[in-house]
């Protein structure tokens, strides 16, 4: 019985240390990249900025496994809090759609992991996306 005593405490203090429990969640600096799963958000210190990883709607990768003729796009929607909140489209198969303006932010997509395999199906809830925002 001596035992269970210090274990339930260190147990304890351990699940407290793991809760987060600030109101506004994880954040980053302005310029600092940084990785979210579907359903998860970040916010920008010393701004009103939050970005929400949404979903990847459509992965027409390249599997790396394969040969292909073109290169193929991942669509990521994300959700986009300052000033006021919009959703946008994020695209890895074309540069120019990879970056979106908000109130004042630039926010771009660098990655999108994992990257597919023809025989390994990925799941919606395994999807990671990097991002970065920058003025």
């Amino acid at each position: 019985m001596v035992l269970k005593a210090p274990f339930m405490i260190l147990s304890i203090v351990a699940a407290l240390v793991a809760c987060d429990n600030t109101p506004t969640g994880p954040s980053v600096r302005l310029s600092e990249r940084f990785t979210l799963a579907p359903g998860e958000s970040v916010s920008v210190r010393d701004t009103s900025l939050t970005v929400t990883f949404l979903r990847v709607s459509g992965d027409s990768r390249c599997p790396a496994d394969a040969i292909c003729i073109q290169g193929g796009d991942a669509i990521v929607h994300v959700r986009v809090d300052a000033s006021s909140a919009a959703e946008y489209e994020l695209h890895t198969g074309d540069q120019a759609r990879a970056s979106v303006m908000h109130a004042g932010f630039r926010i771009t997509l660098t990655e999108v992991q994992p990257y597919p395999f023809s025989s390994r199906p990925i799941q919606p809830g395994d999807y990671r996306v990097t991002l970065v925002a920058t003025r």
